[in-house]
C-alpha cells in the first residue's frame, strides 16, 4: 500500500484528517508529521515523525528513503497568528511549498495536498457568492502567501505535470482538535463558552457573515478531492469550497434553541478588519461539478453535533 505523510498532522485539520486516512487505508501506512518530540494521545495509534518542513535535507531524505507518495502539507501560521510575525510566516507558509513541489517535480512524490483559504480574498472581491474565478487582492500576509502559492501550485502543474490538489477552506469547526488562530475561530471558541456557561465576548460584530464548513465535511471533501480521477481536477490552483455562512448573531441564536441562559457580547478587535475583508458566501458550484462535492452539514446539524460532543 502507499504511504501517505501528513506534515502539521498536531493542527486543527491534521489531527482529524490523520485519524480518517488512518480508518480509510492502514494506520501503519499513514505517517503523522509535526515538530513534537511525540505524537498527541489522539494520534498514537499509528507511525510518527518529528519533522520540521522547513528543514530542507530531512523532508526530502525522509520522503525518498520512506518511499513516500503522497503528501498533505498542512503546516502554516494562520491569519491572526502571521499578522504577529510576517517574515516568518512567509517563511513557512512558502517555504515549505516549494520543497514538496520540488519532489513531486522530480517525481519522488505522486500527489499533493496543500490547503488554500478564503484568505485569498479581499476588499475588492465581491462578498456575496464569490466566484472560483474573482478580483483577488488580499489583505494579510496569510492571504498574501497563500494567493502565491495557489499560482505555484498551478505553474507546477502546467510545466512539471506534478499532480496537486488544493482547496479554499472558509472558516473550519471542530470539537476534536483547538483552532490554530484564525479570524474564524470565535465558532469554535462560542461552543466551550456556552457548555460553560459563561459569558462570550465575541471579538467580531454580531452582523459579521463569514463562510464557516463543519470538520467533517471538511475533511471529506479533502479526501474526495485526492480520490478523484486526474482528469477531473480542472483547477490546479485551488477550488472553492463551501458549506454555511452566518454572523455571531445568528450562530448565537442557533445555541440559544438548545441553551436559552447562553449570552454574548460583542467586543470586536483587529480581527474585525480581517473578516470585513473575507466574503459573505462562497460559490463552489465548480467543485460540485467536477468532482461531485456536497456540504452534508446545515447550520442547526452543526450546532447539535458541537453542543452534543464537545466538552466542557
Amino acid at each position: 500500500m502507499k504511504k501517505i505523510l501528513v506534515i502539521g498532522s498536531n493542527g486543527q485539520i491534521g489531527t482529524e484528517l490523520v485519524l480518517s486516512l488512518r480508518e480509510r487505508f492502514s494506520s501503519a501506512t499513514v505517517i503523522a508529521a509535526d515538530l513534537g518530540e511525540n505524537a498527541p494521545e489522539l494520534l498514537k495509534n499509528g507511525p510518527y515523525v518529528k519533522l520540521d518542513v522547513l528543514d530542507k535535507t530531512s523532508v526530502r531524505d525522509y520522503i525518498i528513503s520512506n518511499e513516500i507518495k503522497e503528501v498533505y502539507l498542512l503546516a502554516a501560521l494562520l491569519s491572526v497568528t502571521a499578522e504577529k510575525n510576517p517574515a516568518f510566516a512567509w517563511q513557512l507558509n512558502m517555504d515549505g511549498l516549494f520543497i514538496l513541489l520540488d519532489l513531486a517535480k522530480e517525481k519522488y512524490i505522486d500527489k499533493l495536498f496543500w490547503p488554500s483559504s478564503i484568505a485569498v480574498f479581499g476588499p475588492t472581491t465581491p462578498a456575496n457568492n464569490t466566484p472560483q474565478h474573482t478580483t483577488m487582492e488580499p489583505t494579510t500576509v496569510y492571504g498574501i502567501s497563500k494567493l502565491a502559492g495557489e499560482r505555484w501550485c498551478e505553474y507546477y502543474h502546467k510545466k512539471y505535470q506534478v499532480d496537486v490538489r488544493s482547496l479554499r477552506y472558509p472558516g473550519l469547526i471542530s470539537y476534536k482538535s483547538p483552532p490554530g488562530g484564525g479570524t474564524t475561530d470565535y465558532a469554535v471558541d462560542i461552543f466551550y463558552k456556552a457548555k460553560e456557561g459563561t459569558i462570550f465576548d465575541c471579538f467580531l460584530n454580531e452582523q459579521t457573515e463569514l463562510p464557516m464548513l463543519f470538520m467533517e465535511d471538511a475533511i471529506r471533501a479533502t479526501i474526495e478531492l485526492m480520490e478523484a480521477p486526474s482528469e477531473n481536477i480542472k483547477i490546479r490552483s485551488s477550488y472553492n469550497l463551501a458549506g454555511v455562512s452566518f454572523t455571531p448573531a445568528i450562530l448565537s441564536a442557533e445555541i440559544k434553541n438548545h441553551l436559552p441562559d447562553f449570552q454574548i457580547k460583542y467586543k470586536p478587535d483587529f480581527r474585525q478588519a480581517i473578516a470585513d475583508s473575507w466574503p459573505n458566501t462562497i460559490d463552489d458550484s465548480i467543485a460540485k461539478q467536477q468532482w461531485g462535492w456536497q456540504a452534508k452539514f446545515d447550520l442547526p446539524r452543526l450546532v447539535d453535533e458541537m453542543l452534543k460532543n464537545i466538552r466542557k
